[in-house]
């Protein structure tokens, strides 16, 4: 398979090594300072393009892979917000191909259905409280992670006593604490931590006056994210339209 990588930071040589030991081929590396490849027929080529970069380019970056006519897999988050109907559209009415994840470790997404399964059994326990807390590196310029705000919305989905999820306390690199934007006992509070190299640790907490059940996902590397994506890529070279982790494992 061809493939053509979008930002080529820690994640992008990591995947690019990882892709190449799976018998894939690397045809074009977009960073910073060669955007004009788009326009290359090397990027053309692609069977799929890998896209990790930052959130505000993320979603330009998806429209030009489109016009080269190439399927896109992206781990970028920050974008949803203000783009998400227009992927949503682009996808399903103009036949684009977006492969989405906020986090594409195999770990992450066995640990997503256990959080969903979890919520659905603390339905019926009312006594228990909930709080998720995510701790990333300290070059994580968005906050709660992507990760964090979908386990988030797993369990509004599957509780009953959580409308919605909620900004909270923000552990800055310099060891200051931002407060949280939210108070509201029926919505789920993420707290985030920024500190050190830490490559991404998300925490689920139900807590009651009896006890308390915690489940954590720790990453020790990038290396679980990247080869994720490879297998993403993998996924997306033979479906089409707005995929994610869920059509890719059937838990």
């Amino acid at each position: 398979m061809k493939i053509a990588l979008i930002g080529y930071g820690k994640m992008g040589h990591m995947i690019e090594q990882i892709a190449i030991s799976r018998g894939h081929e690397i045809v074009s590396i977009i960073d910073i300072d060669n955007q004009h490849d788009f326009e290359s027929e090397a990027f053309a080529s692609a069977d799929v393009a890998i896209e990790f970069t930052a959130p505000h380019v993320a979603y330009s970056n998806y429209l030009r892979a489109w016009k080269a006519g190439v399927k896109i897999v992206s781990g970028s988050t920050g974008w949803l917000k203000e783009h998400g109907d227009d992927v949503k559209r682009a996808c399903q009415e103009e036949g684009k191909t977006l492969f989405w994840a906020s986090n594409f470790s195999i770990g992450v997404a066995i640990f997503s259905a256990v959080n969903k399964y979890l919520a659905k059994i603390m339905n019926g326990f009312e006594q228990y409280d909930v709080m998720e807390t995510e701790t990333h590196h300290i070059h994580k310029l968005d906050h709660p992670s992507g990760t964090g705000i979908t386990l988030a919305e797993q369990i509004v989905a599957n509780l009953d006593r959580k409308t919605d999820w909620q900004v909270g306390t923000v552990t800055n690199p310099d060891g200051s604490v931002t407060p949280a934007e939210g108070n509201d006992p029926n919505k789920l509070t993420i707290n985030s931590i920024r500190e050190g190299e830490v490559p991404g640790i998300h925490t689920i907490t139900y807590n009651s006056e009896a006890d308390q059940i915690t489940i954590t996902h720790d990453a020790h590397s990038r290396q679980g994210f990247a080869l994720g994506a490879v297998l993403a890529a993998e996924f997306t070279a033979k479906n089409s339209g707005l995929l994610t982790i869920d059509d890719m494992f059937k838990f």
